[in-house]
């Protein structure tokens, strides 16, 4: 089975496997793909983060995840959310699929060239697809700030105005880009032709990186991290990602009985609201650890999680910690007739990231450089090669050390909110993964259109579980039902009996599909 955020990568991803393809060549297939057909959130000048586990115990981290420059502009004000400035770190996302496919080559048997996989990412550039409905909300939701953005209208606005869902989208540019990786490979991007063109065209739009920091730039495998929880291990990625914060807020949540608690009730989004807050109160330590000592066993430490959940009040809610950081990006992920399964979040940070098309490449660049602090005093103050704190944190559950769930979610701060949500409904109340990413979900902490820190809660939880929620001292605001705010997760669940369910998000445009 494989699952995506739009149904053409869905389907380019189970050709691979009708094929006799892994599930890592189904889901480079798809993160090709989605790079084409989901622009906003995703593409090849943005990064990449792969889990990746099989039935014979293996279980690694694909951290694809670009560092800032070698030399660094003077910082005396925050780094910019948008344009040049903003393209303060490297691009990881394609080196990612060179380090997957060499590791389903070395320990599955893998056959497939990238060449191969991203074919069909080339045909939707050049010949064009059908607009998605995601495209034209997020386009038309930026439509005053589009035009400041170098090389954009061109690319993205074909004629001046917004496309509309349905119209046939092309990407000719993106599409020879595409056609120099499966040519000469994915170190092109990095040290080629195209990495030529790439830091040619950076330079001419003032950004701060340069073909040397191209050149430097290599995804990292990498252990993940793990916790144990009501009889599963869930994995995630190890820092800078916030991959310990999601397994927190579980590690917390595991310290209640939840099938004490109906599901959807006020007393369920008391709990992982709170439990959210509680983890997140460490979640600004989070840095890259090679630029400092990060003992990330101390996030889970059982004693921790005991304390944090009995400062839990069952009946009040606490103020909220955190500082808003915002983003988007597409979960996918992939299992094969093996069990051989992959959960993998593609991301330019921001919807549109940077807004930068480079040059003539047709690539659009992320904005994770703005993830950085110019704060001396910060963990996470930028420095050259440093990586920035990450929110991309896909994941996967196994019994008994076998694959059992897949999973991830767009969303940056809420990532690990929608993530509590969705993994308590599939594991402590057994729902099936379409009816889980269906029900209402919530997001504390703003929102692109509301600057206030109050807990956003889909009209669908009903007005008198709003109502409760208010009453325990909760600042509400109620979203539309089905949110585009309330992001787009997908997952996977593998029985006991082999059987294979999934689902893609109904807030998205895609679609699972077995085979």
């Amino acid at each position: 089975m494989v699952t995506s955020p739009h149904t053409l990568a869905s389907e380019t991803g189970a050709r691979v496997l009708r094929e006799g393809g892994d599930a890592i060549e189904a889901a480079v297939a798809i993160g090709a793909a989605i790079a084409v057909t989901y622009p906003h959130f995703c593409g090849i000048g943005g990064d990449a983060i792969w889990m990746i586990a099989d039935r014979d115990g293996r279980r690694a981290t694909v951290m694809g995840i670009g560092q800032a420059p070698g030399r660094l502009p003077a910082y005396d004000r925050p780094i910019p959310l948008r344009g040049a400035a903003s393209t303060a770190s490297s691009a990881c996302a394609v080196d990612a699929w060179r380090v997957a496919l060499e590791f389903s080559k070395a320990n599955w048997g893998g056959r497939r060239s990238l060449a191969e996989l991203i074919e069909p990412a080339i045909g939707f550039a050049e010949d064009g697809f059908p607009l998605s409905a995601s495209q034209a909300f997020w386009t038309d939701f930026r439509r005053t700030d589009l035009p400041d953005w170098p090389g954009f209208q061109k690319t993205f606005m074909p004629g001046g105005a917004p496309p509309r869902a349905g119209q046939t989208f092309v990407q000719k540019e993106l599409a020879e880009s595409l056609r120099l990786i499966a040519r000469n490979g994915a170190r092109d991007f990095y040290e080629g032709e195209l990495a030529s063109r790439l830091a040619e065209g950076l330079a001419e739009a003032g950004s701060p990186l340069t073909a040397q920091d191209l050149r430097a730039t290599r995804a990292l495998l990498e252990e993940p991290v793990a916790l144990d929880y009501r009889g599963l291990t869930l994995l995630a990625p190890p820092p800078p990602t916030q991959g310990i914060t999601t397994l927190a807020i579980m590690g917390i949540l595991n310290r209640f009985d939840l099938a004490a608690v109906d599901e959807g009730s006020p007393d369920f989004y008391h709990l992982c609201v709170e439990a959210v807050k509680q983890a997140f109160l460490d979640r600004g330590r989070i840095v890259d650890p090679r630029f400092a000592d990060l003992p990330t066993g101390l996030w889970l430490n059982a004693e921790l999680l005991d304390r944090k959940a009995a400062a839990i009040d069952r009946r009040r809610a606490l103020p909220w910690p955190a500082t808003f950081k915002t983003g988007d990006t597409v979960f996918f992920g992939a299992t094969d007739a093996e069990g051989r399964s992959v959960s993998v979040l593609q991301s330019t940070y921001f919807d549109w990231g940077s807004g930068v098309v480079v040059g003539d490449t047709g690539v659009l660049w992320q904005n994770r450089g703005a993830a950085f602090s110019a704060d001396p005093r910060s963990p996470n103050v930028i420095a050259p090669g440093k990586r920035p704190f990450y929110t991309l944190n896909p994941g996967m559950a196994l019994k008994n050390g076998r694959p059992r769930i897949l999973y991830g979610t767009q969303g940056a701060d809420g990532q690990p909110q929608t993530l509590a949500a969705v993994l308590t409904r599939l594991i402590d109340y057994g729902l099936d993964p379409a009816e889980a990413l269906a029900r209402p979900r919530f997001l504390l902490g703003r929102t692109f259109s509301d600057s206030r820190d109050t807990l956003k809660l889909e009209a669908s939880v009903g007005a008198a579980t709003v109502a409760a929620l208010e009453r325990m001292g909760h600042e509400t605001s109620v979203i539309a039902a089905n949110s585009p705010l309330a992001g787009q997760a997908g997952a996977i669940v593998i029985g006991d009996d082999g059987l294979v369910r999934g689902a893609h998000d109904p807030r998205s445009d895609g679609q699972a599909i077995g085979i």
